[in-house]
């Protein structure tokens, strides 16, 4: 509840002592860590790296240069350290700066302290409030950061331009006794980062000839891509000299990370969930897929691939079960293998090509990226098909007696093949499947208490993944979907590779 002080008089009785942005941030936080509370709530993944490493700026009272890839929270954490903030602060009523009632270092604070004295008005400031953000493009000028001569104000109040009265503030003084954030530093030009040196070392601002001295006390927080790789610009070396602590952060280490944030990050409505069920296997993929392009040779790795990526995947991926759901009478739904065609948008649009990668073209590289996250993820759930090579004929008589998919693999060889469309019903879809030789008692060995639904998946995921190891083949369909074949016979296909029959 805002406080019920209402002049200056009264916040002189309450005993009211002011503190430095700093000194709060650091009180606060002393509190928070004695209290064993997480003030970077919903931040995952960083309570053993970065975390720490920001506790320990605050509680130095530091200036602080987030430094790493896009999509690494930099700024979610610059915008939770408002949690560390007072909840209410009191300003001078009317000031543009957020004037400290006992510390005023505007014109208008001071002449409004000094005639009214204990009676100037005072108001509340929430702490949402004290947080401002820019984010830094070419065009940014001085005057947007610190400020600059007003002429209609001068002429609207009749003033002379040496009057200070005439000055407008910028988004850096308009910050006053707050959090300040400027995000991806680097495209900041350097005679515009030059403006800052001032304010994080002496804390005063020049504006245009004014002699005027406003110690302002501001937290900064910035934001940027490892300069050595980023093509825009540069952070000037004496800015950066300034800068007091530099705290490198990171993608998710393991993919359980990842999934819980992706989880957490993802905007999926309660209808879509009571149409789609969203089986951990297909959870899993979706951050395989991310992990498999952070480390792909198609993918810019220096400009990274954001955690958006699996965000927007698992969006996707929901919506085009849905979808099919939809189709047949908004009956409910598992998501399939063959639904994560969907999540190519979501890739195409959150990765950055190498020359290799463009050559290849940004649809290839999301089919290869999304195979390669089958094959990852298969060993985990079934045997390595690796392991059933034939390295001579006795031991190849042994090995196709205990190959759980030299059946299915056998039933391809005959000249049957499967066709899996998307936007079929569960019911053909289950029927399907089931067609395929040696494919549920594959399946059945190795997971017996499975149902017919979770069959089907593990069913078709077996399919995919003996796809990618190369024992059968697949190519998408134009319809929407896969057929599975023989290996043998789609290399010898004279169709092989035309438009809208690829191998996927």
């Amino acid at each position: 509840m805002q406080p019920a002080i209402k002049t200056l008089g009264e916040l002189k009785q309450s005993g009211y002592k002011p503190r430095t942005i700093k000194e709060e941030l650091r009180y606060n936080l002393i509190r928070s860590i004695q209290e064993k509370q997480n003030p970077f709530t919903g931040i995952i993944g960083y309570e053993d790296t970065v975390i720490p490493d920001v506790e320990r700026a605050l509680l130095s009272r530091h200036n602080i240069l987030f430094l790493g890839l896009r999509g690494q929270a930099k700024t979610r954490m610059a915008r939770d350290m408002v949690n560390l903030l007072d909840e209410w602060m009191p300003i001078v009523e009317g000031s543009d700066i957020n004037d400290d009632p006992f510390k005023p270092i505007s014109l208008y604070a001071r002449e409004l302290i000094e005639s009214k004295g204990d009676e100037t008005p005072i108001a509340w400031l929430h702490r949402s409030e004290r947080y401002g953000e820019k984010l830094a493009t070419p065009d940014v000028s001085v005057a947007d950061l610190i400020g600059d001569i007003d002429p209609i104000k001068a002429a609207n109040m009749r003033l002379s331009f040496a009057d200070e009265r005439v000055i407008h503030y910028g988004i850096i003084p308009r910050s006053h006794r707050g959090i300040f954030v400027i995000n991806e530093l680097p495209d900041l030009q350097a005679r515009i980062q030059v403006s800052l040196f001032n304010i994080l070392q002496e804390g005063d601002i020049q504006i245009r000839g004014f002699k005027l001295r406003m110690p302002l006390d501001i937290m900064f927080v910035f934001t940027a891509n490892p300069e050595d790789y980023t093509n825009r610009g540069s952070i000037v070396t004496p800015l950066k000299d300034r800068i007091e602590s530099q705290i490198t952060t990171h993608y998710p280490k393991s993919v359980a990370i990842s999934q819980a944030i992706t989880e957490q990050e993802a905007e999926v409505l309660p209808e879509q969930m009571e149409r789609v069920e969203l089986p951990d296997i297909c959870k899993l993929l979706i951050e395989e897929i991310a992990m498999e392009a952070r480390k792909s040779e198609y993918v810019d790795q220096k400009s990274g691939v954001s955690a958006r990526l699996t965000i927007s995947a698992f969006e996707n991926l929901v919506s085009t079960a849905e979808r099919r759901s939809l189709r047949h009478e908004g009956k409910k739904t598992m998501v399939r293998i063959a639904d994560l065609i969907g999540v190519i948008p979501s890739i195409t649009g959150k990765i950055e090509l190498v020359y290799e990668g463009e050559q290849e073209g940004p649809l290839n590289v999301s089919y290869r990226l999304i195979g390669q996250a089958v094959r990852s993820l298969f060993t985990q759930y079934f045997p390595d098909p690796q392991s059933f090579k034939k390295t001579g004929r006795e031991t190849q008589n042994r090995k196709s007696q205990n190959n759980p998919y030299q059946s299915i693999i056998d039933w391809f060889g005959k000249g049957n093949d499967l066709v899996l469309l998307q936007d079929e019903g569960d019911a053909a879809y289950t029927q399907h499947l089931y067609n395929v030789d040696g494919l549920y008692a594959a399946v059945r060995q190795f997971y017996p208490n499975a149902d017919e639904t979770q069959s089907a998946l593990l069913m078709e995921f077996l399919l995919h993944g003996l796809s990618e190891f190369s024992l059968i083949s697949k190519k998408g369909v134009e319809a929407g979907g896969y057929s599975f074949g023989d290996i043998l016979g789609s290399m010898i296909d004279m169709n092989f590779g035309s438009e809208g029959d690829e191998d996927l």
